[in-house]
């Protein structure tokens, strides 16, 4: 444990701005004192998980604010520490002012994430726990939302840790024959003791699989608009998201760099990025617009290439970096389909009048497999830390058992599936993690 859990911290653990009522956490082994010390004795008298009224007072005595404060003595708390939560009126004035006297009265303002990670520290909650904490906060979509709470029940840490303790019986029955030879222990090897090995890479390679669902539920899917000038692509961003957010105009070259909106299907949001037109005539500015739709091309998850129905083939013709998910999509059919496109099967599409847009819709979930269905009955998806464990366990795994199968390093193949342990450790936060614990909680708001 660090020694940074024996000061006692402070922190704003409700939303920044003006409201009604703002929340105030004291966590760590004098959050009463100090209360006491701002309160006159009030946390002291105070019935524990009751909020009790009480005044905050300044030095001199005099009343800053009228506050409720509950207080969690003992590790009955979040923290698993004493914790004091003081909501007061949520001003700006007022709650910088009690802010202001808890640290006088000798609390630590609380760094980033440092609410969740004395949570961790004091077994409260596995480092995966932790992370779902931040997921809780910034998930934009239902589906998100569900992940964010399978997680925080311990689904991914669960399956992790019972990975885990599988293998360390495979280690023990592994290290128990090299070191005693002579005591005639069941090497356990061939079929059976390859199969426990193989049953722990499975249950790696389906939580890996979760891994592009993770991606999509935290950062939704890149969804890139293209096409050439005066196709709709602007139109087209403006119909998905029920507003007039790009500026539509018969002028070629209007949009000269990216434009980002995020949508809602299906419970997963699309990131939809507005591309400048190409054109081989572009010069200028216009010119590095369409570097940059290119750019943006090449990275993205779905392609919604829009066409002008209304002109012929060639006339609309793009040359765009190949990709697994494109949607061509006919737009002006509401101005009548040229010969060219009777044999297309692109949506068709009237930004004008929004005709075909439930086609579009139901297009763009199937390219994608969207919806719930798709996603199974929990939404448990691995983040990118989780995934580089994973793959570092797997390698060690499949490292183990060439070893194995070889026959003639055993000592080799023990220390490989240690790696694996310690890969899977990490997962959970089960072994030396001071790095990785700094990088995680600093994406985290202060106050959590």
């Amino acid at each position: 444990m660090t020694a940074s859990t024996t000061e006692t911290i402070v922190a704003l653990a409700s939303g920044g701005g003006t409201a009604a009522v703002a929340l105030i956490r004291l966590s760590g082994p004098q959050a009463e004192e100090i209360a006491d010390r701002a309160c006159r004795g009030a946390a002291g008298r105070a019935e524990e998980r009751r909020a009790t009224r009480a005044k905050v007072r300044d030095a001199e005595g005099r009343v800053l604010d009228d506050v409720l404060l509950t207080v969690f003595r003992d590790s009955r708390s979040f923290t698993g520490e004493p914790v004091v939560e003081i909501a007061c009126h949520g001003g700006r004035l007022v709650t910088r002012r009690v802010l202001e006297r808890l640290l006088e009265c000798g609390a630590r303002s609380a760094g980033p994430g440092e609410f969740t990670e004395r949570a961790f520290l004091h077994g409260k909650l596995d480092l995966t726990q932790a992370e779902a904490i931040m997921d809780l906060i910034s998930a934009q979509s239902d589906l998100a939302l569900r992940a964010a709470h399978e997680q925080l029940e311990g689904g991914i840490g669960r399956e992790a840790v019972r990975l885990r303790e599988d293998l360390i019986g495979v280690v023990a029955h592994l290290e128990a024959w090299i070191d005693f030879p002579e005591e005639d222990i069941d090497p356990d090897t061939g079929a059976l003791f390859m199969a426990r090995v193989a049953a722990a890479r499975d249950g790696i390679t389906k939580l890996l699989a979760t891994a592009e669902q993770g991606r999509i539920l935290r950062e939704g899917v890149r969804t890139v608009i293209c096409g050439r000038p005066n196709a709709g692509k602007s139109s087209l961003l403006n119909l998905l998201l029920g507003s007039e957010r790009a500026i539509v105009s018969d002028e070629a070259g209007t949009t000269r760099d990216t434009i980002e909106e995020t949508i809602i299907l299906d419970g997963v949001p699309l990131r939809l990025v507005d591309t400048a037109g190409l054109r081989a005539e572009a010069g200028g500015v216009e010119q590095e617009g369409i570097r940059r739709t290119l750019h943006e091309a090449g990275r993205a998850d779905l392609l919604l290439v829009v066409r002008d129905a209304s002109l012929p083939a060639a006339e609309s013709a793009v040359e765009l970096p190949e990709s697994n998910r494109t949607v061509t999509v006919l737009n002006k059919s509401d101005l009548g389909e040229h010969a060219d496109w009777s044999d297309h099967g692109g949506v068709r599409l009237s930004c004008n009048t929004g005709v075909g847009l439930d086609q579009l819709r139901r297009v763009i979930r199937e390219a994608l497999d969207l919806g719930e269905a798709d996603w199974g009955e929990h939404a448990v998806a691995i983040n990118t830390r989780h995934r580089d464990c994973l793959r570092r366990a797997d390698e060690s795994l499949e490292a183990a058992e060439v070893l194995l199968e070889s026959a003639a390093a055993p000592e080799l193949a023990a220390l490989e599936l240690r790696g694996a342990l310690d890969a899977l450790g990490e997962i959970v936060g089960k072994v030396d993690t001071e790095a990785i614990l700094g990088a995680i909680f600093s994406q985290f708001c202060i106050g959590k």
